[in-house]
């Protein structure tokens, strides 16, 4: 998720390259769980979202929703450029642009871009856009590879420790306003059993339901929002950009031309303050491009 604070503490701890070394909240906390359940009962594997991709070794995800596009905050999207590549699944995939939404400002809603791969991939299935407007009282799955921690302690085990595990976690919709999603990290008779929120090298990531063999995108995960809770306390409130609201955009994205998606969208890459080599930062996080190995 994104805070309150710089990217560059983030980049540190994850990376130890000291590019940077502006304190941060984090760009994406872990996904946190329950104190009182056993850790293995969250792990995960690609099996449980196969749409899941991944921008960065260091974390940060998105969701194939078509062949040819994956949608991910635009708060990530700072070292996806054409030419560079991501992991969907075992597949490491070459990009061929970004977009991200005109109207979003760092920090803000309307957190969300778009990913337009090279080619299109003939597997996974991708997830279906969640279009309804009832998204709350839902009950809904978290996915990343982030660090973790639990609701007490807050994140205790940073992402290079936890060296990519993937977690689920459950959580329920609390309110569906406008552009947006949020949920309540509860504990106790209210939680539900796999209760948890998302985290450290989890943004962009997805909020989830599976009906029968369908999975459908409800959320991308955004920021947390609380004054007096930490990101990853019992009782933070955490925010997601909400699908059905942009699905007008997204739409006519994928209906458009390549010179049309431009005029649509904002080319900015949403560098954080204070990173001042963002070509070095991207260069010890990207993928590498098949062609180039």
């Amino acid at each position: 998720m994104n805070s309150k604070f710089s990217l560059s503490v983030w980049l540190y701890g994850m990376l130890g390259i000291g590019l940077c070394l502006f304190a941060i909240n984090a760009l994406a906390k872990p996904i946190v769980i329950r104190h009182d359940v056993k850790d293995t009962h969250y792990l995960a594997t690609q099996d449980d979202f196969p749409p899941l991709a991944t921008l960065y070794k260091i974390g940060a995800h998105g969701t194939l929703v078509k062949p040819q596009w994956v949608v991910t905050a635009a708060h990530t999207v700072f070292c996806v450029t054409p030419g560079t590549a991501i992991r969907i699944g075992d597949q490491i995939v070459e990009v061929k642009a970004r977009y991200s939404h005109p109207d979003y400002r760092r920090g803000g809603d309307n957190d969300i871009a778009l990913i337009e791969l090279a080619q299109p991939l003939t597997s996974p299935t991708p997830a279906r856009l969640y279009a309804g407007s009832n998204e709350a009282g839902k009950d809904v799955w978290f996915i990343g590879s982030g660090a973790t921690g639990n609701g007490l302690t807050g994140p205790t085990v940073n992402y290079k420790a936890n060296a990519g595990v993937l977690r689920k976690a459950q959580n329920r919709v609390e309110k569906a306003r406008g552009n947006e999603i949020s949920f309540v990290f509860d504990r106790g008779d209210k939680a539900l059993p796999l209760e948890g929120v998302s985290g450290n090298g989890d943004s962009g990531g997805p909020a989830f339901m599976r009906r029968g063999n369908t999975y459908w995108l409800l959320g991308i995960s955004s920021r947390a929002d609380s004054w007096f809770k930490d990101v990853g306390e019992y009782g933070v409130n955490e925010v997601y950009t909400r699908i059905s609201a942009h699905l007008p955009w997204l739409e006519a994205m994928f209906a458009a031309t390549h010179a049309q998606r431009l005029q649509m969208s904002s080319a900015e890459r949403f560098v954080q303050p204070g990173i001042e080599d963002i070509d070095s930062v991207c260069t010890q996080i990207n993928y590498t491009p098949i062609k180039e190995i």
